[in-house]
């Protein structure tokens, strides 16, 4: 949801820094696992054990290296699909155990809704990303809607941080807000991906099937998919 204006503002921020971090033969892989093991780190530590206020800043700061990596990468001039690969699989595994945290405190401070909202955003967060990935696999657009993972990270982070500073309903609001805008989510993103589908096949075969001489095996509806 966060327009393509403010995220190429936060780029042109964080270019010369990874300009000079390239210049100094930092890899963006090392710094991709450095934010990942950061953030899952102190979320593991922080976010049960109640120190809220500081969980959301040390995971925020460590959050913020995905974007280094890809100026970075940038500023080596090549692509990687190993670090694409490695830097998804990374916010996959901080933004589950940002909400399983969440969870974990919420259960242990019997605010059962708070600890099954929590596990919806988990749940759903990790759904919209495999959309849009197994979409473009699949050579079709699985992108958008009105919660991505920035805005799950900012609302997520936000709630809790405002909770450690004594604003108790600040997480309740927070991940309700951000349950309903995931579900919104997946179902904006399971349209896009139909729409793309009607787009790319309809005039073949009047639906969103493909034609049975274009589907490569790769692509066959296996059960333990």
């Amino acid at each position: 949801m966060i327009n393509e204006w403010g995220r190429a503002a936060i780029n042109r921020g964080v270019q010369p820094a990874g300009k000079w971090l390239v210049r100094r033969g930092i890899h963006p892989d090392a710094v991709t696992v450095l934010g990942t093991l950061g953030a899952t780190g102190f979320a593991i530590w922080l976010i049960p054990t109640g120190h809220l206020f500081a969980a959301a800043m040390i995971v925020w700061g460590f959050a913020m290296l995905d974007v280094l990596d890809g100026a970075m990468a940038r500023a080596r001039g090549v692509s990687s699909p190993f670090g694409g690969v490695l830097d998804s699989v990374g916010d996959r595994l901080v933004d589950g155990t940002v909400f399983a945290g969440i969870a974990w405190w919420a259960a242990a401070n019997d605010r059962w809704t708070v600890a099954a909202l929590a596990l919806i955003c988990l749940v759903s967060g990790q759904l919209i990303s495999y959309i849009k990935a197994r979409a473009e696999a699949a050579g079709l657009r699985g992108d958008g809607g009105i919660v991505e993972r920035a805005e799950r990270l900012i609302l997520g982070l936000t709630g809790i941080g405002l909770t450690g500073l004594g604003l108790w309903w600040a997480v309740d609001v927070a991940l309700w807000l951000l349950t309903v805008g995931s579900l919104v989510t997946v179902g904006q993103r399971i349209a896009t991906v139909w729409t793309s589908a009607r787009e790319q096949y309809g005039a073949a075969t009047g639906r969103t099937d493909r034609p049975v001489g274009e589907l490569p095996a790769a692509e066959s509806r296996d059960a333990d998919r």
